[in-house]
């Protein structure tokens, strides 16, 4: 089975990028979105329509519903369904989407995790907050790889700190990780920032026309603000209009806006953590993977 990624900004043309290659080389897709994996977030996560899709089965989309939780294990599960979906079928798989830290965390693995007690989730549920300050104390060359934010690595980082009574990061050389995924063709959708801008603009403007206010309307409804998909992007402005706190020309303006911001912390992450790659156009890389040997 051949397996094939493919990376890039939002709006840079992945979606459609996958789809022709699949129903060329016979493949199924595995989506690596943190929105589209939710039901009932269809404009706002600009997933493919099942139109679109055009028969293509698609893992990773319309899995949850917005107040389920998720984690990156939740895409391993998810990867190991669409793997022996395809191996079955004997079809091959193309991995795409604009998290990369889905597909790095599949391609570097995960390391053994003891087993949790009672008084150590309690521990860290009391120190949740203050994490990120023990960590700079304790482990401070873990600590400078990841951000502030990151709640989730804070959490795993504090879980082993407790458990075992080791630093994390000396705890982690010992247990070395083992890759999710091997044999991986690794491509990036790279496209001019002046042409990603436009396509965004032209994207979000499409987004509010198909109707991105009333779809956030009725989740907030159904789901109030609480659950982490309503703080996306294009939900969290959408919000503010619905406030009455922006006109619905400055909720287009700043979803353009957040949404180039993401756009470009994509390609950062892409070029900093995924060593050797293909990068090019979308036109480009559909010539050579598709001419590329199977």
């Amino acid at each position: 089975m051949r397996q094939i990624a493919i990376l890039g900004p939002t709006a840079s043309g992945k979606t459609s990028l996958s789809i022709n290659l699949a129903e060329e080389l016979n493949a199924n897709i595995l989506s690596l979105d943190s929105l589209s994996i939710y039901k009932e977030i269809d404009i706002a996560s600009a997933k493919p329509t099942l139109e679109e899709r055009n028969g293509i089965k698609h893992f990773g989309i319309d899995v949850l519903h917005v107040n389920e939780k998720f984690n990156v294990t939740t895409f391993f599960k998810l990867y190991d369904q669409a793997r022996k979906c395809s191996i079955k079928e004997k079809k091959n798989l193309i991995i795409v989407g604009g998290t990369g830290f889905y597909l790095k965390s599949m391609i570097d693995g995960v390391s053994y995790k003891p087993t949790l007690s009672a008084e150590t989730r309690k521990k860290v549920a009391q120190h949740l907050k203050n994490g990120y300050e023990i960590m700079q104390k304790v482990d401070a060359s873990y600590a400078i790889n990841i951000s502030d934010s990151d709640s989730y690595r804070i959490e795993k980082w504090l879980e082993i700190y407790f458990e075992t009574n080791t630093i994390p990061s000396q705890f982690f050389q010992k247990n070395k990780k083992e890759p999710i995924i091997k044999d991986l063709e690794l491509y990036e959708v790279y496209t001019d920032k002046k042409i990603l801008k436009d396509r965004i603009s032209l994207r979000t403007q499409i987004m509010l026309d198909l109707g991105l206010i009333d779809e956030v309307f009725f989740l907030e409804s159904k789901y109030s603000r609480i659950p982490n998909p309503m703080r996306a992007i294009g939900i969290r402005e959408t919000l503010s209009y619905l406030d009455g706190y922006i006109s619905k020309t400055e909720l287009k303006e700043k979803i353009i806006i957040n949404t180039t911001k993401l756009a470009k912390r994509q390609r950062t992450f892409n070029t900093s953590q995924f060593n050797k790659h293909t990068k090019a156009s979308a036109t480009e890389l559909h010539q050579i993977i598709s001419s590329y040997p199977s």
